[in-house]
């Protein structure tokens, strides 16, 4: 603009008013805040002087804004200006003028929406007043509580806390009591803080048992009328001895043409769930269920989730199927979706499943063998195809009667598990083509995928490239070449000591896989259409896809795409929210197990690198701790982002990702989660 424009924004029409305007344009400019792009014109060099974003707390109480907009870079808050605002709150920030070469520097000046207001913690009483200390590490404001508002909450228990109101002269916000967990420490009193932590509610509400309870278990000769009727076809169920909730079954027969037909048949959650209802509401609000180490958080009351529902054997069901005829090379010949209903003859754990397979069992061993040498040839292709194999190891604790961790073990994944996994992913992905094909461009069907993108280049190169300090090589010329080389990898360092290190650092190098209506294609798995259509007890979005399948083989109409949008973006959070939950527990879990082995020395692997410590990950048990960088006497440690290590300032002696180190459990604090190791050698 030129100063005459903007003296006519400001309404100033005097020649003095005017000059000044222009007085002031040249100055800044010659400061540097104004450019002059064309004679007369003026510009501001940081247009974006207000950016609104997301706050990452750090410990020492200053904080980044991450702004929506993913061009711009995160803008640091110095303790003093970040004022009342909380971690992950959605904030608008001053941006100051950039000197140069600097890092940007901001203010907070608004909070937009508060990411949460509950909190939990344990509760410290004096005479005349109590303060609530957060669990939370990111939460570094006590929350006051009135004397009066601590409904029944005792000196030194765990609970949670409401903030209420921070009045603007206040250093800490005021709150309530409004659940009492117990006493600290307690296994119940733990996980139940884990669950109220990351937002899942603690119980169903009344309404929503109720709607359940309503529901009646018998199926009418009506409703059997108007499904292709299964019960007379083998079917069974493949699931971990402690399920409860079976979401699928497998049929298996031998067709006369000597093809096979293999259903995959699914609860019919929305045949019970109905829109609109309490029931549906609150299933839609979890997003999920939650699998803590010793404790499941249906995302459906029990009656539905281990009952009505799940596909018990010996008792008629109504499922949602997608029956696929396959040829002896397993291509799909005709497929077949829509509304059945099945009686399972047989449920098998997946260890029973397994002794089939390799000989040791007889039950059911024509058909298993069949199923298992079909899901090879399915596995194959998809590997041909460019999908990529991650192999993390999954630990699992021995607990006693009252949950305490007594031993740990690594769960393995044998043939079995991964049989029903090929043919859920069969019927995911013909779910996802079927609707994706059904209409291109502007006709195109809203639906919900379960989509993942290729790695970004840079996050690839910087794996690639520490692989190959272990003598690793990975190519990355094209998408084919680097799922080629990573699924060798994967082979490679099985059983290896850098086999967690390695695969948790390429699974990190991926994209995070998501819910929505935009993408249908999923990178990992090489599918161009994928969905999630096969766990609808436990997942949200599987109960989306039911509906929308339906609607659509019915002859409906598109829906509307933004809706679905924001459905998508909720079950993607709240499906983080849950992984997080249950990394807290097992986190949990290793702190209370390493508890009783203060002082022992384990072998373990670096796990991860900061500028304040490394992650060790004992061999043994797969527990991790941290070794402090103050606690290392021998040099001063810092941080080489770039090549995952710390290095001593003097000696220049290297610690490595991947490193095999010998450490002392030397603490462990079981309210925070945290483990400290001491580096012998």
């Amino acid at each position: 603009m030129n100063y005459k424009q903007i003296a006519s924004k400001l309404n100033l029409t005097d020649p003095e008013s005017r000059e000044t305007i222009l007085l002031v344009l040249q100055e800044e400019t010659h400061k540097g805040i104004f450019s002059e792009p064309q004679k007369g014109k003026f510009q501001l060099k940081e247009l974006k002087t207000i950016v609104t974003g997301k706050v990452s707390m750090t410990s020492d109480g200053s904080a980044f804004i991450v702004p929506d907009d993913d061009l711009e870079e995160d803008i640091y808050i110095a303790p003093r200006k970040v004022g009342i605002a909380l971690n992950n709150d959605k904030v608008r920030a001053y941006v100051f003028a950039n000197t140069k070469g600097r890092r940007k520097e901001g203010e907070i000046i608004e909070i937009l929406a508060r990411a949460k207001m509950d909190f939990t913690g344990i509760v410290k009483i004096s005479d005349n007043f109590a303060f609530f200390i957060p669990d939370d590490r990111k939460m570094l404001r006590d929350i006051f509580i009135p004397l009066e508002k601590l409904n029944g909450a005792k000196h030194g228990e765990k609970a949670v806390a409401k903030i209420t109101n921070w009045p603007d002269d206040a250093k800490n916000p005021l709150g309530e009591i409004t659940t009492v967990l117990g006493k600290q420490g307690e296994n119940d009193t733990e996980m139940t803080a884990i669950l109220a932590e990351y937002g899942f509610p603690l119980k169903f509400p009344k309404e929503v048992e109720q709607e359940a309870d309503a529901i009646k278990d018998g199926i009418t000769a009506k409703e059997i009328a108007k499904r292709r009727d299964f019960r007379d076809i083998l079917t069974f169920t493949i699931d971990p001895a402690d399920a409860k909730d079976f979401d699928d079954a497998i049929s298996y027969r031998v067709l006369e043409n000597g093809n096979y037909e293999i259903g995959v048949h699914i609860a019919d959650v929305s045949h019970y769930v109905i829109p609109g209802t309490a029931l549906d509401t609150e299933a839609f609000e979890r997003g999920t269920s939650v699998y803590l180490v010793d404790r499941v958080i249906p995302m459906l009351p029990e009656r539905l989730s281990n009952g009505v529902c799940s596909l018990r054997p010996n008792e008629d069901k109504l499922t949602f199927s997608a029956v696929f005829e396959l040829d002896k090379k397993a291509n799909v010949i005709e497929q077949w979706f829509g509304k059945t209903i099945i009686h399972s003859n047989r449920r098998f754990s997946y260890e029973e499943a397994q002794e089939v397979i390799e000989g040791k069992s007889e039950d059911l061993k024509d058909e298993i063998l069949k199923l298992n040498e079909l899901a090879y040839i399915l596995r194959d292709k998809k590997f041909k195809q460019g999908a990529i194999s991650f192999e993390t190891s999954e630990v699992k604790f021995k607990l006693d009667e009252a949950g305490k961790p007594i031993g740990v073990y690594v769960k393995e994944r044998k043939d079995a598990h991964k049989l029903i996994e090929d043919y859920m992913l069969l019927a995911n992905r013909k779910v996802a083509e079927l609707i994706a094909k059904k209409g291109k461009g502007k006709n195109k069907y809203t639906f919900v995928y379960r989509s993942h993108d290729a790695p970004k280049e840079t996050a690839l190169l910087s794996f690639a490239q520490f692989a190959g300090k272990f003598g690793y090589k990975i190519n990355t010329s094209s998408s084919k070449e680097v799922a080629k080389s990573l699924n060798q990898l994967m082979e490679d360092v099985e059983g290896k000591k850098e086999q967690n290190v390695l695969t948790h650092l390429a699974i990190r190098s991926m994209a995070k896989a998501v819910y929505t209506t935009k993408k249908s294609s999923h990178y990992g798995l090489a599918f161009d259409y994928y969905t999630h259509f096969t766990s609808p007890i436990r997942r949200s979005p599987d109960v989306m896809v039911h509906r929308l399948l339906q609607h659509y083989l019915d002859g409906g109409k598109s829906v509307n795409e933004e809706e679905y949008e924001k459905l998508c973006l909720h079950a993607s959070q709240m499906e983080k929210k849950a992984a997080d939950a249950e990394r807290a527990s097992v986190k949990y879990k290793q702190a209370e197990y390493l508890q009783d082995n203060i002082g022992k020395e384990y072998n373990g692997i670096i796990s991860g690198v900061t500028e304040w410590g490394m992650f060790v990950e004992i061999e043994e048990n797969k527990c991790e701790g941290m070794i402090r960088l103050r606690d290392i006497s021998d040099d001063f440690y810092v941080l080489d982002e770039k090549n995952y290590c710390i290095i001593g300032q003097r000696k220049k002696k290297k610690y490595q990702l991947g490193d095999e180190v010998r450490i002392l459990v030397k603490k462990v604090e079981l309210a925070k989660r945290q483990i400290d190791f001491k580096l012998l050698h």
